[in-house]
């Protein structure tokens, strides 16, 4: 195959990814979970292809991940990964600062946790917490948020310049589902975890956040680092989309592979199985 012609043939596909799954008339429904699987399937497959183009390109990608409590930024992320290798798929959710982090340049903990070659690193949630929970719930001045918002297009111009594709998500969930999603929470102890002090104290903050919300989109929605909505009721819906539409965002090629064969085991030779008492686990189901 040519180099335009691979190029061309990389070029479509990126279209294909980028556009959001399509159904008949009765796509603002909920998506059946078997129709569900079955396209998660094939964007599985493609994110494996991407993984390995990253790999052997040295491409470094950042991919953000933020948005209201409850819209389904963990469940999206783990759609996104379970199905990739952690080594080149990295998701960073970094814990309260400590009281030495608290000193630095506010950017400057994400800093390490950056792409390297051939990495995609993406963050449940990421330095637009200075923008977002921290300045509704008053863990920062307002003048340190006009501060952050000043500075940081130029910081993610920089991250752009030196070679990292910066893609950035916001996942928005209505008031209603949000209320039915984080009440789900609270009865569930699979999910109980999920909700947290500061969750309960900003529930009634909705107003404050999109204020706020407004506010970091005109600031920091540039044309080398702009912010992509994604409406999240749906979640199976929204998880679909966003993996098309991140496939879209870093044109890929499949990589050549040798044709894989097992290799025939070796002999015996005279080998038995031991007779050691093994400890094995109890039979419970």
């Amino acid at each position: 195959m040519t180099a335009t012609k691979s190029a061309r043939t990389g070029t479509a596909r990126a279209r294909r990814a980028s556009a959001p799954v399509r159904k008949g008339p009765g796509a603002t429904g909920k998506l059946k979970r078997k129709e569900y699987e079955s396209e998660l399937e094939k964007l599985h497959v493609e994110l494996v292809k991407l993984q390995e183009w990253v790999k052997a390109k040295g491409l470094k990608v950042c991919v953000v991940f933020e948005g209201r409590d409850g819209a389904g930024k963990g469940g999206t992320i783990k759609a996104i990964t379970e199905r990739v290798s952690p080594r080149v798929f990295r998701v960073v959710a970094l814990p309260a600062p400590t009281e030495r982090e608290k000193t630095q340049l506010y950017i400057q903990r994400y800093i390490p946790h950056l792409p390297a070659a051939g990495e995609i690193v993406i963050f449940d949630r990421s330095w637009y917490n200075r923008a977002g929970v921290e300045r509704v719930m008053g863990f920062c001045t307002e003048d340190q948020v006009k501060r952050f918002l000043a500075m940081v297009p130029a910081a993610e111009k920089a991250m752009v310049d030196a070679g990292i594709v910066l893609i950035k998500y916001w996942l928005e969930v209505s008031p209603e589902e949000q209320t039915r999603r984080l009440e789900a929470r609270i009865g569930d102890g699979r999910k109980i975890w999920k909700l947290s002090p500061m969750d309960l104290q900003s529930y009634g903050r909705w107003y404050d956040y999109s204020r706020a919300r407004d506010e970091m989109f005109r600031a920091t929605d540039t044309a080398w680092a702009p912010w992509f909505v994604v409406h999240s009721d749906d979640k199976k819906r929204a998880r679909l989309n966003v993996i098309a539409h991140l496939l879209g965002r870093v044109p890929y090629e499949e990589v050549h592979r040798k044709k894989i064969e097992l290799p025939k085991r070796q002999k015996a030779h005279g080998y038995r199985e031991s007779d050691f008492p093994f400890k094995f686990i109890p039979t419970k189901y």
